[in-house]
């Protein structure tokens, strides 16, 4: 890896943002407005691969008539080269560092839907600015489901083992408990259609930008995971039989 390559790629916090403009005019673009009394809320979506992030966020969006961003899909925006390459050209640290940045940048936003890369919650900096500046949903599917949806995808790292059934099992098991921690909402996916899925999600929504339940665990505060991280969550081959993920990556 040559440090000319490396330094060909510029800040993110440095681009253009490409989501949608703030809904509060006096504002920076997407953010929470200084000394508002009832500011829109932010919900972030955190879940496995093939969970349906972004479906469910695109359509949950569109049914708030709020902005909706894909953290992986801004950061490639921004930077101009995929997360693949991104990784090729500064290695799993660099790629972790620059997401974390725009995890940061993206929780300050209001009236917003955020899906995050199905390893975001593995920073513990993470963690912490989606859970105190939003109200985060964990969508959760079963290894079955997610296994129906996915095992045609030749796309993701992590599948690329000799038993990929066995791989999703494992990240399922060790992510489970950071995806628990961070969430003050918990919406089983399964094998319904999407809408099914956004009903059930703003069914227990409380409406407002933070919402901690009692007693919960500081999810900063939990270990990190010893496996290797999920580098990449690409655009999905999706089973067309899944409504859940017909749209794309999730």
């Amino acid at each position: 890896m040559s440090s000319s390559s490396v330094q060909s790629l510029p800040d993110a916090a440095s681009q253009p943002s490409h989501g949608a403009a703030a809904a509060h005019p006096e504002a920076p673009a997407g953010v929470a407005p200084s000394g508002s009394a009832e500011p829109a809320g932010l919900i972030c979506l955190v879940g496995m691969m093939g969970a349906g992030k972004t479906t469910v966020g695109k359509r949950l969006a569109r049914r708030l008539g709020w902005a909706f961003v894909d953290s992986d899909r801004e950061l490639e925006a921004r930077l101009g080269v995929s997360i693949p390459t991104i990784f090729d050209l500064e290695g799993e640290v660099g790629f972790r560092r620059r997401e974390s940045e725009l995890i940061q940048e993206l929780a300050l936003r209001r009236g917003t839907v955020l899906a995050t890369g199905g390893g975001a919650v593995l920073d513990p900096e993470n963690r912490r600015a989606l859970h105190e500046q939003g109200h985060v949903v964990y969508l959760r599917a079963t290894v079955q489901d997610l296994w129906h949806r996915l095992r045609r995808d030749t796309t993701r790292p992590l599948l690329r083992a000799p038993d990929p059934r066995a791989r999703i099992e494992a990240l399922v098991r060790d992510r489970e408990p950071l995806y628990q921690s961070v969430a003050h909402q918990v919406v089983e996916t399964g094998r319904q259609p999407v809408e099914r899925v956004v009903d059930a999600l703003l069914a227990d929504w409380p409406g407002r930008v933070h919402h901690a339940p009692a007693n919960s665990v500081d999810p900063s505060q939990l270990p990190d995971p010893s496996y290797p991280v999920d580098p990449v969550d690409p655009v999905s081959q999706a089973d067309p039989v899944n409504p859940v993920d017909s749209e794309g990556r999730s």
